[in-house]
C-alpha cells in the first residue's frame, strides 16, 4: 500500500430503511473506493442500524467522505476509528478437505486458535473462529495446505474501547 493509504473502519449509525445501505455504498463507488469489508445489523433500538465499514484509502479523500456521509438524510452519526483505541472481531467459517489422515492435525490447528469444528462430514470439516482480522488470516493460512473448500468472513466489526463512543 502506498505511503499516504491508510486503513480506515468507519461507523455509521442509520435509520433502519430500505435503500440507505445502496445510498451508502454508492457514495464510496462514486469516490472510487473499494469496500473492503461492510458488516450491517440493527443495533439496541431496531430503527437504527449500525455499518462497519473497512476501506483503503488517503486521509483527507476519507475526510470528504466522512463530511458526505453526514450529509446523508439517514446517517444519525459517522465515525472513523483509525487510531482509536478499539475493540475488533471477525467471524469466519472455513470448509476444509479432511481426509482421515490429517484430521488430527486439523484439531490441533483448531484447538491451538480456540476455533470449533461445527461440521463434520465423511471428507470435510467446517471451522468456526472469532477473533481479530490477523487470527482469521493465520488460522486461513494454516489451513490452506489441506485445502479450503468454502470460506465466508463476515468483515470487521468495532467498538470503542471503554466508556467512550
Amino acid at each position: 500500500m502506498p505511503k499516504n493509504i491508510i486503513q480506515h473502519t468507519i461507523t455509521t449509525l442509520v435509520e433502519n430503511r430500505p435503500g440507505v445501505l445502496a445510498r451508502v455504498s454508492g457514495l464510496f463507488a462514486r469516490r472510487g473506493f473499494n469496500i473492503e469489508s461492510l458488516a450491517v445489523s440493527i443495533t439496541n433500538d431496531p430503527s437504527i442500524s449500525r455499518m462497519t465499514i473497512v476501506v483503503n484509502g488517503d486521509g483527507n479523500v476519507l475526510e470528504q467522505i466522512t463530511k458526505q456521509l453526514n450529509k446523508l438524510i439517514d446517517v444519525i452519526k459517522v465515525i472513523d476509528y483509525t487510531d482509536q483505541p478499539t475493540v475488533e472481531r471477525e467471524l469466519a467459517m472455513i470448509k476444509v478437505n479432511a481426509e482421515t489422515k490429517n484430521r488430527a492435525e486439523i484439531m490441533q490447528i483448531v484447538d491451538i486458535f480456540r476455533a470449533k469444528i461445527i461440521d463434520i462430514s465423511e471428507k470435510t470439516f467446517t471451522v468456526e473462529v472469532t477473533g481479530s482480522v490477523a487470527k482469521i488470516d493465520a488460522i486461513e493460512a494454516l489451513l490452506e495446505s489441506h485445502g479450503i473448500q468454502e470460506m465466508v468472513r463476515t468483515g470487521k466489526i468495532v467498538m470503542m474501547r471503554g466508556a467512550n463512543g
